[in-house]
């Protein structure tokens, strides 16, 4: 793929080349804390009908692309192509006789009606729904041929609205290899039959039961039912949009892939999640982080981006200027080696050690530009949480902070990082003091603050067993303990003496908001065992 093919894939939601803000270089910069469902609206991410804006080149002429803190965060996923389905008959009335079943959609009349109305609801959803979605135009369907002949269009999702009609055609609109939700009415329009008829007779549950007489292969779970709610049929949809961008991730990994406490990580990734790490050996980029460090022009470059990064407000050094400088540098190589390779994530091994005598700094401010930026970014290499991580990324739309797990005790367990990002709502970044990495006191780090009271979600891997653990906090301080620089103090939601069984000196992945739930469905899509504390 070529560079122009690769940047084109990098979303930035509405927004052109010419509309982004020029940095000031100077005085701090002014960065309107926007409300991010405004931001959202103003940017017109997901409008239904709409085409996406395309991030401006990235590379332009090949050259190293100037980091701009207020730039849109950049949406690297592609969208989840939609297919509404609606499944009605014609029932005409006979006399002396039953004619007609539950519900009010069983003319065409009712049916043009309908499907009228479920355009401008799924025009309204995807106007408000936060990341790439395209609706595709309604197909009607009354019979088992009509509904066939869909599956061999373009979409990743099927939204069934099963108004009337029998049991053939409603396992016929059933999404083979790909998904389906069922959207059934009870208060919110005319009351469909299928609100009563839907049973385990047609669908998967996780409990199991008596075999049913239905013959055919149940490919869609009660779970994939909403009833009247669009926000329900949000989330679901989230998830899904999760799940598509999550598997296959071609992901750089420097210093070779690894897994804390659990050395077969990477290849579970691979196998299971098909994912494509691309190993990148210390040898083959010495020379360039040598020749970075001695090039004027590039080195011009990060010092004028250092200006423009502390600039940022709430922004306080507290380590040397030239480690910020380097980091620049070091930023540089790691996105051009996303570029080179098609890749919109990294992650580096030796981060303690190796990588810091030849760059002479700290990967840690590096990788929190690039999560800031929209990018994912991560240290250690380590695919036990990596997979996760990615996951959460894409559901919520936002970066994510991989850190320490610590012992929880009295409703509170300690997150700490020294890569942690700042733009942690995907709009605003948050007060950070620049400060060394932790275990080296060298180079330099975001010790990041966070804002008190803010819900956070965590997810929690059981090393490479396909276990995934899920549970909310919500920070109540950011403490200057002796640990990694980014610091908080989370008082756990719900039964937290749960995580006491699962203390393993591994990582978590924490991102703002309560994503638990969509995280719960997309589960169940990619064969993780999910298990989560309320």
């Amino acid at each position: 793929m070529n560079i122009n093919d690769f940047t084109k894939q990098r979303f930035i939601a509405g927004v052109s080349a010419s509309s982004i803000p020029a940095v000031a270089s100077k005085s701090k910069l002014p960065l309107s804390h926007l409300d991010r469902r405004e931001f959202l609206r103003v940017t017109a991410l997901g409008t239904a009908g709409a085409t996406l804006a395309f991030a401006p080149d990235l590379f332009a002429n090949n050259e190293i692309e100037d980091w701009d803190p207020n730039k849109p965060f950049i949406v690297s996923g592609k969208e989840l192509k939609v297919q509404p389905i609606l499944m009605y008959s014609i029932q005409e009335r006979k006399e002396q006789t039953s004619w007609k079943s539950w519900g009010g959609i069983r003319s065409e009349q009712s049916a043009a009606e309908e499907a009228k109305r479920i355009t401008r609801e799924l025009s309204d959803l995807s106007t408000r729904s936060g990341f790439p979605l395209q609706i595709l135009p309604l197909i009607k369907v009354r019979t088992v041929e009509e509904a066939a002949k869909i599956h061999s269009n373009d979409f990743d999702v099927i939204v069934l609205y099963p108004a009337t009609g029998g049991g053939q055609v409603l396992q016929a609109c059933f999404a083979d290899k790909k998904d389906t939700i069922i959207f059934v009415r009870h208060q919110s329009g005319s009351l469909y039959y299928w609100y009563e008829a839907l049973s385990t007779a047609y669908l998967k549950t996780d409990k199991p039961g008596p075999v049913s007489n239905n013959a055919n292969e149940k490919k869609v779970h009660v779970e994939d039912v909403v009833v009247d709610d669009y926000d329900e049929m949000l989330w679901r949809l989230r998830a899904l949009y999760g799940v598509k961008n999550f598997l296959g991730t071609r992901i750089i990994a420097l210093g070779g892939p690894g897994g804390k406490r659990s050395r077969e990580a990477p290849q579970v990734a691979q196998d299971k999640f098909k994912m494509e790490i691309i190993d990148i050996s210390y040898d083959a980029v010495k020379n360039r982080i040598a020749n970075g460090l001695t090039d004027k022009k590039l080195v011009s470059k990060a010092e004028k981006l250092t200006d423009n990064y502390l600039a940022i407000a709430n922004t306080t050094l507290k380590t040397d200027r030239k480690f910020v400088t380097n980091a620049f540098l070091l930023y540089f190589l790691f996105k051009n080696l996303m570029r080179e390779n098609d890749a919109t994530a990294i992650t580096i091994n030796s981060c303690m050690g190796t990588i810091i005598p030849m760059s002479k700094t700290t990967a840690c401010l590096p990788l929190s530009l690039l999560n800031d930026e929209g990018y994912l970014a991560f240290c250690e290499s380590d695919f036990v949480i990596i997979p996760p991580a990615i996951l959460l990324r894409h559901i919520s739309g936002k970066p994510v902070f991989m850190h320490n797990s610590t012992f929880p005790h009295k409703g509170i367990a300690t997150c700490a990082h020294c890569t942690g990002p700042r733009r942690m709502d995907g709009v605003n970044y948050e007060p950070a003091e620049i400060m060394t990495h932790y275990e080296s006191e060298y180079g330099a780090a975001p010790k990041v603050t966070m804002p008190i009271g803010q819900e956070v979600t965590f997810l929690n891997p059981e090393y490479s067993t396909n276990r995934w653990l899920g549970f909310k906090g919500n920070v109540k301080s950011n403490p200057f303990y002796e640990i990694c620089r980014s610091q908080q103090d989370v008082e756990i939601q719900g039964d937290w003496k749960k995580l006491k069984n699962e203390v393993r000196d591994s990582h978590w992945v924490m991102g703002y908001g309560d994503y638990l739930k969509e995280v719960e469905y997309a589960a169940r899509r990619i064969g993780v065992k999910w298990e989560g504390i309320a």
